[in-house]
């Protein structure tokens, strides 16, 4: 991420649909999946986390540009370079979170958004609530975890 990265509209980003939303708008399991509404009930919510990040992104680099640590004490040194490394290793965590949120607007814009991408059924409202970047239903997501630690156990 370089020095331009700071929160943006992102207008070009969205899939077009232009629907007025009410703030307190929440998906339902009484309307259509993946009406007009609740594409962009989850492309608000996408946005908004990406811009979210993208802020503290920036604040980060703002204070890495400040300058090299000046403790004078050598513990106080390894402290707030141990710090640094940990806010550096989160900053690269998200980063690949950009990148998924990224994938998940562009399902949104393709129409795939909702689907698991295995078995192609519709992903439950209240877990994209919880996790708007996932790609598969909750039991698709627990066959491949189960499936990653028996090949990860041989």
């Amino acid at each position: 991420m370089g020095a331009s990265a700071k929160p943006q509209d992102n207008s070009s980003e969205t899939s077009g649909l232009d629907i007025d939303l009410d703030p307190s708008y929440v998906p339902s399991d009484d309307e259509p999946f993946m009406n007009d509404k609740q594409l962009k009930f989850f492309e608000r919510q996408l946005i908004d986390w990406k811009n979210s990040i993208l802020a503290e992104a920036q604040g980060t680099l703002n204070q890495l540009q400040d300058g090299p640590i000046r403790e004078p004490d050598l513990n106080d040194r390894a402290s707030s370079e141990t710090d640094w490394s940990i806010e550096l290793r989160t900053r690269d965590r998200q980063r690949k979170l950009i990148s998924k949120i990224d994938a998940a607007l562009r399902r949104i814009t393709e129409g795939e958004y909702g689907y698991c991408q295995v078995t192609g059924e519709p992903i439950s409202l209240a877990r994209l609530r919880a996790r708007p970047i996932a790609t598969m239903t909750l039991e698709a997501q627990e066959r491949h975890e189960r499936q990653e630690r028996v090949s990860r156990d041989d």
